[in-house]
């Protein structure tokens, strides 16, 4: 990796006021990744803020239904109900160093908005968060608790109204308040540093997973994960890049199929907030607005640098699954094994669940990015509409 770049993918095409900001995280980042304190400070955090190590968890009945040794790292236990809070820490500390006294972030689902709201209030530090109002509308219960935790959610109505316009409005807010703001970017997205940055504080996914399959005595044969911005996936793979036996699989939104989020299945390379990656585009080479997935936090344009330059590489099989066969793993993972995961999760679920006979006998390991408590009331709605096929 020359700097920035992961392959010709990445850079940090961003305004000129921007680059010397850009700059000072970079050093920050590169100072503190190995600083003692900064790490101290970082690992008792994850220990007893996050409650990491995340179980991996054997999925008994379910392995049993589909043929499959299924494995779930469930990031759904760690504090706010993610893996976000991992990457928010690791940021919003990182500000604290800097002497930043205020953050701003972007959400969809809501998730990434919690985990910063959580990591400011522990830290002390102002935090407003950018949110579609779309995603304000169907997120309404991460709305409440970004509040809770004392953060100033700011609905955005411009264009689609979900995570892209989020992030607009975000960068629009840093360029204003530079001085005295940091940009807390949840995915390995945007420009250089930060794909960089959050898949450093990501992972601890895949080193966990690593250590804990030693432990358990078994050997990981494929691993399996959502792709929406990237940063679940790419902390569960970051570990595991160079071990050739071990197959991997992001899977995308397809949404309904006309319309849908599959950037790396159905896009080409453009740029987007500040990097060089795959994007859905129009016919004119702009940004789509035709954008769907029934998961907010999938439900983006664009896809995270080094993820495009695993899909030209083929060390990375990207693949999609449509919005009912998500909410039927949603289904078919809560009533089988007690555990509810977030729509986004579904999607690496359901893509285990559509390709059983490829994973027969193997062990697959699938990131449990996140809990489905958040989407429950968008499930609800979609049964009242649909009717459901078996699994």
């Amino acid at each position: 990796m020359k700097k920035g770049y992961f392959g010709k993918y990445g850079g940090a095409f961003m305004p000129e006021v921007l680059v010397p900001a850009i700059g000072e995280v970079e050093r920050t980042f590169l100072k503190f990744s190995n600083d003692p304190r900064f790490l101290k400070e970082m690992n008792d955090y994850l220990k007893d803020f996050v409650g990491r190590p995340s179980p991996l968890y054997f999925a008994e009945k379910l392995s049993k239904k589909l043929g499959v040794n299924v494995y779930l790292k469930r990031e759904d236990l760690c504090h706010t109900g993610s893996h976000k809070l991992n990457n928010c820490l690791g940021q919003c500390l990182l500000a604290k160093y800097m002497g930043k006294k205020r953050v701003i972030a972007e959400t969809g689902a809501g998730q990434h908005g919690v985990a910063t709201a959580a990591a400011c209030a522990l830290l002390g530090m102002e935090c407003a968060v950018y949110m579609g109002s779309v995603d304000v509308e169907r997120q309404s219960v991460n709305v409440f608790r970004m509040q809770l935790l004392g953060t100033k959610v700011m609905p955005v109505e411009s264009g689609s109204r979900t995570l892209k316009d989020a992030i607009n409005e975000a960068l629009r807010d840093w360029i204003t308040n530079v001085e005295t703001t940091f940009y807390c970017i949840g995915s390995v997205i945007g420009p250089h540093p930060y794909p960089a940055m959050v898949k450093q504080f990501q992972r601890i996914i895949g080193k966990e997973t690593k250590e804990q399959a030693k432990e358990m005595n078994f050997k990981i044969d494929a691993m399996v994960a959502c792709v929406g911005g990237g940063s679940n996936s790419m902390g569960l793979f970051a570990d595991f890049v160079n071990d050739r036996d071990v197959e991997m699989y992001g899977v995308e939104a397809g949404g309904t199929g006309e319309k849908h989020a599959a950037t790396l299945s159905k896009g080409r390379p453009g740029v987007l907030h500040g990097t060089l990656s795959y994007l859905l585009q129009d016919e004119n080479g702009q940004v789509s607005e035709d954008v769907h997935s029934i998961s907010a936090g999938l439900d983006y344009p664009g896809v995270g640098p080094e993820h495009s330059h695993f899909k030209d590489s083929s060390r990375v099989t990207y693949d999609n699954v449509l919005d009912s066969q998500a909410v039927e793993a949603f289904l078919l993972l809560s009533g089988l094994e007690g555990i509810m995961p977030a729509l986004e999760s579904a999607h690496a679920i359901a893509y285990v669940i559509a390709k059983k006979e490829k994973f027969k006998g193997k062990n697959v390991v699938i990131c449990l990015s996140g809990r489905g408590d958040k989407d429950i009331g968008i499930v609800t709605d979609y049964l009242k509409g649909h009717t459901r096929s078996k699994v």
